[in-house]
């Protein structure tokens, strides 16, 4: 199905089931708001139903008795929620205060109709949000959108060599962040915006619906053991809200500390919620001997070291990132590989289960973040095929759904989903390397996993002016059609007399005396097609400059792949790397709309018009950045090399054709906003869990 460049399009599936009946349409880069009802299910009440304790108001209450969000109808002791993020496309991260309040309503009213009962964002939005969730929450008083509400360190400095948590800037900037943000959820902050943080009048007061508080960062082990090691003697006064153990580590008291002025500043308003610091495997205070990364088992930071007093009812909970796909101790770790999850052994429910037990006494265990990516490329493998990454959206839809499910009967408080949309800045260890980073956020690689988390897939429309044909050319071709969007280059190639038995694409990407950088092979009666690289621009040597790569390393042509693990030697046992083949192309219907869908497919044929269709990343054309025309030259590290265009070669059973591809480049483009295929499936474990 060619779309010419520039047209509008509406690559929205429609719902898959009645309660899904808003239509997430996005134009010129924004959804249109959803409509409908979003009340659950009759006979239950989600509205909120705050007790006093103590002269505190107390919406939630966590501690060794799990978690409990008191509602009209009871208390509800499992929370499904999902995480929104910071940004759209074609911004970076930094630029949160552009995001405008008609973008968070129509993520609030997506969410609402998908059964969401909880929103985890993670540092100070602009005041649009809480504008938009105190009017979503107002409309829909018995089934809400509970907030819990994050805070990140302003100032990251401690990961560079010879910074700790306790440098004075640092400190300070992340003091004033949590009082900035008690502030801003009261309603009662005005803040200058500036780069990397919101700003404006925040006069909306949410607190009604303040579930829950989560500060912090994946804590890097480096930073963190150098601050411990830099300051075991440091002074520490136990806190009125908030107290470290005697054994607690220097982190460990920051963090209490911090949690405490906190605890304080919403005591101060009357309010007690339950309040947490994020955590994630790689600092989690268990053993894991099996761990071949040192790294990954280096730290400890416990919340059991930091508890309430009983001047905070609101409590603690432990809030962990957990990911079915890494560490790789949950490969190799004989402990947690035998509880059971849809009858087999699940290493994933068993490290939840293990983490669980290890809090049990004094607080709850929530998985604040956890899901696989929809995207193309993987940067890990991981046990039971929940990989990071190359699956289809119906596939990791299915997994998201199931893994919620399980954290449910796994005893944990709650599970939130990461991510709500799909983000185009984001990056990951096996492509950064390969891309231009000050311009990541303009197009949508779908190697790099991370930027395909969502639930809400954002797909680009077509580059303006990018395409180039062949109409009626020599030799047989009919047809010869080149376009692109922000995440692919599509080709058509239509014979007069028939889809051809072979199809050979050479393209000529890099100046140089070679005829061809990339190359694509189509065999359409064998029903395979790969794609190949030449070796002196096979990126793979990017990521692990030291050693030959791979085994075909001297070979002309490398069959296009990614690294998914580096080799290493453990306890006397050596590891080969490990590599996903995506060069080898899938056959399949790329169209959202169709009851074929499948979003890794990547070439077709219609034999009805005599095509042949691909769709290639640009990441695989060996683009580093398509919005500025730069592309990955030879070397390493490698040279970024401005283009003028593609040369393509096509040639059909002997017979050839040549196109010249060239396209603007662009600091803006639009994208269509659509809930990813298999969505319901999520939509049903929100809704039986959450009734």
């Amino acid at each position: 199905m060619r779309t010419p460049p520039g047209a509008e399009r509406s690559d929205v599936a429609p719902p898959s089931r009645p309660v899904l009946a808003c239509t997430l349409l996005l134009v010129t880069g924004l959804l249109a708001a959803c409509s409908g009802d979003a009340e659950g299910p009759s006979g239950t009440d989600w509205s909120p139903a705050a007790r006093e304790i103590d002269g505190l108001t107390v919406l939630a209450e966590s501690d060794g008795d799990g978690f409990r969000l008191h509602t009209g109808s009871g208390e509800k002791v499992f929370i499904p929620g999902v995480n929104l993020g910071s940004t759209i496309p074609l911004l970076q991260p930094g630029e949160v205060g552009k995001i405008p309040a008609e973008q968070f309503r129509t993520w609030l009213a997506g969410m609402g109709q998908l059964g969401v009962r909880a929103v985890r964002i993670y540092t100070l939005p602009p005041p649009g949000f809480y504008q938009e969730l105190a009017a979503y929450n107002e409309q829909h008083r018995t089934a809400p959108i509970y907030l819990f509400q994050g805070a990140y360190l302003p100032d990251e400095s401690y990961i560079e060599e010879g910074r700790t948590l306790y440098d004075q800037e640092l400190d300070e900037a992340f003091g004033q962040e949590l009082h900035d943000i008690s502030d801003a959820v009261h309603g009662d902050l005005t803040r200058e915006a500036a780069p990397g943080r919101a700003g404006g009048t925040y006069d909306t007061d949410v607190s009604e619906w303040l579930a829950g508080w989560i500060i912090g960062v994946e804590w890097d082990p480096a930073g963190v053991e150098r601050t411990d090691e830099q300051h075991a003697d440091a002074p520490y006064r136990p806190g009125e809200y908030f107290v470290a153990s005697d054994d607690a580590t220097p982190t460990e008291r920051w963090i209490a500390r911090h949690m405490d002025d906190l605890a304080g500043w919403e005591a101060a308003r009357g309010s007690s919620a339950p309040l947490a610091m994020a955590n994630w495997p790689t600092a989690d205070p268990l053993s894991h001997p099996e761990e071949p990364r040192e790294s990954e088992d280096l730290i400890s930071i416990d919340a059991m070291h930091v508890l309430p007093t009983d001047a905070w009812p609101g409590g603690t909970f432990a809030s962990f990132h957990l990911y079915p796909y890494y560490p790789d101790f949950q490969r190799y770790e004989p402990d947690i590989q035998d509880e059971q999850w849809n009858g087999r052994g699940d290493p994933y429910a068993g490290y939840v289960a293990e983490l669980r037990e290890h809090y049990a006494e004094e607080m709850p265990l929530l998985v604040t973040e956890f899901g696989v990516p929809s995207s193309l490329g993987t940067a890990h493998y991981g046990p039971l095929g929940r990989d990071q990454g190359a699956h289809t959206e119906q596939e990791a839809m299915g997994m998201v759904a199931d893994m919620m499910r399980m954290l449910e009967a796994k005893g944990t408080g709650g599970g939130f989903v990461f991510i709500w949309e799909d983000e185009w800045f984001k990056r990951t260890w096996n492509t950064t390397v390969h891309q231009d980073p000050e311009r990541r956020q303009l197009w949508h690689d779908p190697l790099t996993n991370e930027q395909w988390f969502g639930l809400v897939a954002t797909d680009p429309d077509p580059v303006a002016d990018a395409a180039a044909e062949v109409v009626d050319g020599e030799n047989g071709f009919d047809y010869v059609y080149v376009w692109a969007d922000a995440s692919w280059v599509h080709i058509e190639v239509t014979r007069a007399d028939g889809v051809p038995d072979r199809l050979a694409i050479e393209a000529d990407v890099v100046p140089g005396p070679e005829r061809a950088d990339y190359r694509i092979d189509v065999d359409t009666q064998a029903r395979t097609a790969r794609l190949d690289v030449r070796r002196e621009l096979d990126p793979i040597r990017l990521d692990t400059p030291e050693r030959p790569y791979r085994p075909d390393q001297d070979d002309p042509w490398h069959l296009y792949s990614l690294i998914t693990r580096g080799e290493f030697t453990f306890r006397g046992t050596d590891y080969p790397a490990e590599f996903q083949d995506v060069g080898n192309l899938v056959e399949g219907d790329w169209d959202p709309e169709s009851p074929d869908f499948d979003s890794m497919s990547t070439w077709q044929v219609d034999e009805e018009r005599r095509t042949v269709r691909l769709r290639i990343p640009w990441s695989m054309l060996g683009m580093a950045d398509p919005s500025g025309k730069t592309a990955l030259g030879e070397g390493t590290p490698a040279e970024l090399v401005p283009i003028d265009g593609i040369d393509f070669r096509f040639d059909a059973d002997g017979v050839s054709e040549e196109l010249a591809f060239t396209w603007p480049a662009w600091n803006y483009t639009t994208y269509q906003a659509r809930i990813k295929a298999g969505v319901d499936v999520v939509e049903d474990a929100f809704r039986d869990l959450a009734p």
